[in-house]
């Protein structure tokens, strides 16, 4: 279980939870602000609220090296609006978060814990989570295939052995009468996430995930649909311990204002409708053509940024088109911005003030300064230059927490760590996996590598093109 602590606005605490029912007694009705101003007297907010939370896909990860996460983001935004410090922990399990809440080691679990029996002791607050299991299969001619559960007849459907997904299917088969081609996955080598990649790409026919999680892998795989649900909507939300029940007001209270509204609105389309794919494929990207010897109007710009950290100024220009198609002002997914898609806290911690982040000149010497730090922080792991360079282009991309990690487990696990094709790599794709993500040799916890696996591979391949066509001078 890892811990990290995170100081957030310094404003002053302030206790401000909903209003309750007036109660009645012998002294008369008690106006709603009266009850209200009471409330907050027994019940401030602390100055540190301790939360906890599980590493996934859409509660909270690292992306380059920041903390990101739907969930995390509306909890430190509560808590900043609140003038509180957030003690954040990440929790290794669903029952090792629950028996954090029953034990009083955490005030508010940031997590979508099921409103079930099973945790009816859990008092639900904030956002509301409704999710069913769907089904995952390519788009043909812009449209899905299956429109009816009754249609998997005769189909083959790949899920992971014995999870959830698995029981519902086999459930399903049992209701159709049988006939539905189930084939489990060894959860030891591949994960849902995995399953969904695989559909993308043709190698797999149709898998099952949660709505939640397609609809996070569908802003990757443009091609896939998941439309159509095979179980009834689940229900889930934070939770605080019984008792606490003040606490879960001020949660909802705080949700139900039109700056929180606005906020989790914007927060949703960010994490589950917005592409994360490479953006050279987006319309503005600039069309490759190197029949006249250039890459890109910014070759000029490359050629001097390189030239100042003694690099091939091509492989610049690789990075630049798989991140932005060369789009000068590019805003992606999680706010990386300019031709170069740089982080705004990387722009603060280079010099380059958020005026001019997106200005191409500033943006890619910017880049060719990060990417060169990348290159001697790896330096002593990786020593060959040339292999280095892939796990340079990787660190870029997901950032260099994610790829120590992967060197680490490539160690543990009998793959040679100075190696990118076939082992690190391998290991970077087992950080979706908890089994791995939560190995002592891991401290940064859950990725989807998946999408930077292959990003490596389009910047090796763009460079491949570059140093045929292009003269290095």
């Amino acid at each position: 279980m890892s811990r990290l602590s995170r100081r957030l606005s310094p404003l002053a605490a302030t206790a401000l939870v909903a209003v309750i029912p007036c109660l009645s007694g012998c002294g008369g009705h008690k106006s709603a602000e009266t009850e209200k101003a009471a409330v907050e007297q027994r019940h401030p907010l602390p100055d540190t609220l301790r939360v906890a939370t599980l590493y996934s896909p859409t509660s909270y990860f690292l992306y380059r090296d920041q903390e990101m996460g739907y969930d995390y983001n509306l909890v430190t935004q509560w808590a900043e609006d609140k003038g509180m410090v957030v003690d954040l922990t990440v929790a290794p399990s669903m029952a090792r978060l629950v028996e954090m809440l029953d034990s009083g080691e955490i005030d508010l679990a940031a997590y979508e814990i099921p409103v079930t029996a099973e945790y009816s002791r859990v008092v639900a607050c904030g956002p509301e989570y409704v999710t069913t299991q769907v089904l995952v299969q390519p788009l043909k001619d812009g449209k899905p295939e299956i429109t009816d559960e009754t249609q998997l007849i005769g189909r083959d459907v790949y899920v992971e052995a014995g999870s959830k997904y698995d029981y519902r299917l086999r459930n399903l088969d049992s209701e159709l009468g049988g006939g539905i081609n189930i084939h489990e996955v060894d959860r030891d080598t591949l994960i849902t996430e995995d399953l969904v990649g695989m559909v993308s790409d043709g190698t797999i026919p149709l898998t099952v995930v949660d709505s939640d999680i397609a609809r996070i892998n569908k802003t990757y795989y443009r091609d896939l649909d998941v439309s159509l649900p095979l179980s009834f909507p689940q229900k889930a939300s934070w939770g605080v311990a019984a008792g606490n029940e003040w606490l879960a007001d001020s949660v909802n209270e705080w949700f139900l204002q039109e700056t929180p509204k606005r906020r989790q609105a914007e927060l949703l389309k960010r994490y589950f409708e917005l592409s994360k794919n490479g953006d050279a494929e987006l319309p503005g990207a600039i069309t490759l053509d190197l029949s006249k010897g250039v890459i890109s109007p910014y070759d000029a710009i490359f050629k001097g940024a390189a030239k100042k950290i003694g690099w091939d100024w091509r492989v610049l220009a690789a990075v630049g088109y798989a991140e932005s198609g060369f789009k000068t002002n590019l805003v992606s997914w999680a706010g990386a911005r300019g031709l170069m898609q740089i982080m705004p806290r990387s722009a603060a911690a280079y010099g380059l003030p958020i005026e001019k982040i997106e200005d191409p000149q500033a943006n890619i010497e910017a880049a060719a300064r990060i990417l060169a730090d990348l290159d001697r922080s790896l330096s002593k792991k990786v020593p060959d230059p040339a292999e280095r360079l892939k796990f340079v282009i990787a660190s870029y991309n997901s950032g260099i927490g994610h790829v120590y990690d992967a060197i680490a487990l490539a160690g543990k696990y009998g793959k040679n760590p100075q190696v990118w094709d076939g082992n690190v790599e391998q290991a970077l794709l087992m950080k979706a996996n908890p089994e791995y993500y939560s190995d002592l040799v891991c401290r940064n916890g859950y990725f989807g590598g998946r999408h930077t696996v292959a990003y490596v591979r389009k910047v090796t391949g763009l460079l491949d093109r570059f140093r045929e066509k292009i003269p290095s001078k």
